[in-house]
């Protein structure tokens, strides 16, 4: 059962809009062959279906493939081992990968999928984050791509969800 909280604004609805298409054009200009888009499930949904859209719009074509990854699993704060709970079919050998996430905090998720993609062969992976807290960083990553900056703030909305609560929400927020 949700509960009905309020959610304050951190990120509009049109402020994301406006963002994603700013990353598709930046995504066009790095001039990616073969291109296999991988979201990383489940809080990059609202974000890749959006980035996939607007790629569309920019006149690419890419594939997509989705990996579940958690190092969460029912608490807030990452537990630090990832577990696969659902991999790629696709072979990535040769290929431009662009993972997706919502969020680019510790950054063992990204790290631990990006040393995966290259451990089996991409030419090139590459990251797109809706939000990055880069005082968080636990572990040597960086987003090629990203949406916001965001404040040391528990977000919710856009995809992202505490105990699968607020995914739903079109904007990003932070539960008062």
């Amino acid at each position: 059962m949700s509960t009905h909280r309020e959610v304050k604004v951190l990120f509009s609805e049109a402020e994301i809009a406006a963002r994603v298409e700013a990353i598709a054009d930046a995504i066009q200009k790095a001039d990616l062959h073969n291109l296999l888009v991988v979201a990383v499930l489940k809080g990059s949904f609202m974000f890749a279906a959006d980035l996939l859209r607007a790629l569309h719009r920019k006149g690419m074509q890419p594939q997509v493939e989705f990996v579940h990854l958690s190092s969460y699993l029912e608490g807030t704060v990452s537990q630090g081992h990832i577990t696969i709970l659902k991999d790629i079919e696709s072979d990535v050998s040769g290929r431009d990968v662009l993972l997706v996430d919502d969020i680019l905090e510790s950054g063992r998720t990204l790290a631990f999928a990006k040393d995966l993609l290259v451990a089996r062969g991409a030419h090139r992976v590459l990251i797109g984050v809706m939000l990055e807290k880069p005082g968080k960083r636990a572990v040597q990553v960086n987003a090629d791509f990203v949406g916001f900056k965001s404040p040391d703030v528990f977000v919710v909305g856009y995809g992202m969800d505490v105990a699968h609560n607020y995914r739903e929400l079109p904007f990003i927020g932070v539960v008062s």
